[in-house]
C-alpha cells in the first residue's frame, strides 16, 4: 500500500519521541465525574481504572466547566438555535449569542470591539498572521506558547527576533537595532506563561513600545495571549493587565476554554482592527465559529465572573493557590514565586519528573509532568493547576502525598 513507506517513517519518528521523553502515549478517557461531596471536590474516573482522581491539571480555574448554571445556559441556547452554526460567520453563521458575546467581551475588557474564533489557537494564528506584513519585524518572548511560534512561522515576517524571557531590556535592545530596517514592529508575548505561572511587566512593555513608536512608519504594536490570565487572577478576573495595572496593550487574545469553562477563543482591540480582522483573518473567515450553545454558556460564565459570586470565587482561588504554594515551600520544594494558580514544582530532572508524576497517580492525583523538549533541560517540573473546585481538604491531601514522597 502507498502508506507503508510513510508509516515506517512515522514509526521511526515516534520512537525518537519516546527516547526523548516527549511521547504522550494513549490518552486517558474520562468516563465519569463524581460531584463534590462533603469535604471533597469533584472526582474523575478514567477508563480501565476503578480509582477516583483529584484533577490537579485542569485549566478550568473557576470550576465553571461543571457549573450547573453554565451547563443549563448552554443547553437552553442550543435548544433555541441548534447544535451547531451550520456555516462560517459571513455565510449566515452568525447567531444572536455570538454577537451578544462579542459585545459583552469588549465591554468586559474596556475595548471597542471583540471577535470570536473557534479556539484560542485559531485566534492567535488568525490575528498574528493578519497583523504581519512583509515589512514587519516580530519580537517574541523566548518561552512563548506554541501557537505564537507557529503563527509567526505562518506569517513569514521580514524578521523574527527572540528576546530573553520577561526581559524588557532585551526587548528594547532589539527594537533599537531594528530602527531603519522595517516599517512595523509587533511585540507578542504570553500574558501568563502556562508552564510556569509567571508573566511580563506589561507597564514596561507598553512604555517601551510608546517610546519608540515614532521611529517606525507603521508603529510598534503590542499583543498578548492572556488565555491563562483572564478569569484566573486579578481582583475582577481581568488577568495580566489588571495585575500589572497596564490597560494599554493594543491587542489582547484569550480563550473561553479555560477559566470561563467552555470552548473557543477571542481577541479584543479597537473597532477598526476588529473590522479588519473580520475581512482578512483566514482562521475566522474559513472556519465555523463556536456553537450557539457554547456562546450561550460563555455568556453565563462571563456574567458569573462579573458578579459578587465571581469575586468570591477569585478571592478563594487566590487564597487556595497561595496555601498550596506556601505548603510546597515549607516542605522544601522549589517553586516559582507568583500569584497565579499555576504552581510549578521544579524537579529540574526528567527521571524525577517521571517518578513523581507516577507516584501522584498511584495516590489518586492527576498532575502534568513537563520534561525536555517541552521545557528546556533543567526546567523540568510538575505543573499543578489549582482551581475553585478544589477544597482545602483536597489541597491538603495533595500536600500530604508530596510530603510522604519527599521522605522516601
Amino acid at each position: 500500500m502507498p502508506l507503508e513507506k510513510l508509516k515506517n517513517l512515522m514509526t521511526d519518528r515516534m520512537s525518537q519521541l519516546e527516547e526523548q521523553g516527549a511521547m504522550k502515549g494513549p490518552e486517558p478517557v474520562i468516563t465519569r465525574i463524581k460531584p463534590a461531596s462533603g469535604r471533597k471536590g469533584p472526582r474523575l474516573f478514567v477508563r480501565g481504572d476503578r480509582r477516583d482522581y483529584i484533577k490537579m491539571n485542569s485549566n478550568s480555574y473557576l470550576g465553571l466547566s461543571l457549573d450547573k448554571e453554565v451547563i443549563r445556559a448552554g443547553a437552553e441556547t442550543a435548544e433555541k438555535f441548534g447544535a451547531g452554526p451550520g456555516s462560517v460567520r459571513f455565510i449566515n453563521g452568525t447567531f444572536r449569542p455570538h454577537a451578544e458575546l462579542e459585545k459583552r467581551l469588549a465591554l468586559f475588557h474596556g475595548r471597542e470591539a471583540a471577535i470570536l474564533f473557534s479556539s484560542a489557537y485559531a485566534a492567535v494564528c488568525g490575528v498574528v498572521s493578519s497583523l504581519i506584513s512583509e515589512e514587519t519585524a516580530v519580537l517574541s518572548d523566548a518561552l512563548n506558547h506554541n501557537s505564537i511560534i507557529n503563527a509567526v512561522k505562518l506569517s513569514k515576517p521580514k524578521e523574527k527576533r527572540i528576546y530573553e524571557h520577561l526581559d524588557m531590556a532585551s526587548m528594547e535592545a532589539h527594537i533599537k537595532e531594528l530602527k531603519g530596517t522595517c516599517r512595523r514592529i509587533l511585540v507578542v508575548s504570553d500574558g501568563v506563561f502556562s508552564m510556569r505561572g509567571d508573566y511580563p511587566d506589561l507597564r514596561k512593555m507598553a512604555s517601551i513600545a510608546r517610546k519608540h513608536d515614532s521611529a517606525f512608519e507603521e508603529g510598534v504594536i503590542t499583543m498578548i495571549d492572556d488565555s491563562h490570565g483572564i478569569g484566573a487572577y486579578g481582583k475582577t478576573g481581568r488577568g495580566t493587565c489588571e495585575v500589572t495595572g497596564e490597560y494599554g496593550i493594543d491587542v489582547i487574545i484569550s480563550t473561553l476554554g479555560k477559566a470561563l469553562g467552555v470552548n473557543g477563543g477571542y481577541a479584543v482591540s479597537d473597532a477598526k482592527v476588529v473590522e479588519y480582522l473580520r475581512e482578512v483573518a483566514p482562521f475566522y473567515i474559513y472556519s465555523n465559529p463556536v456553537t450557539p450553545g457554547e456562546a450561550g454558556a460563555a455568556l453565563k460564565s462571563l456574567e458569573i465572573l462579573q458578579s459578587g459570586r465571581g469575586r468570591k470565587m477569585l478571592s478563594y482561588l487566590a487564597e487556595i493557590a497561595d496555601h498550596f504554594r506556601e505548603g510546597l515551600v515549607n516542605m522544601g520544594y522549589e517553586t516559582i514565586e507568583g500569584t497565579h494558580p499555576v504552581v510549578p514544582l521544579m524537579t529540574r530532572d526528567t527521571k524525577k519528573t517521571t517518578g513523581l508524576t507516577a507516584y501522584l497517580k498511584k495516590r489518586g492525583i492527576l498532575a502534568t509532568g513537563l520534561k525536555y523538549p517541552v521545557v528546556p533541560h533543567g526546567d523540568e517540573c510538575i505543573r499543578f493547576q489549582v482551581n475553585c473546585s478544589h477544597t482545602r481538604h483536597d489541597v491538603d491531601y495533595v500536600l500530604k502525598v508530596l510530603g510522604e514522597y519527599k521522605k522516601m
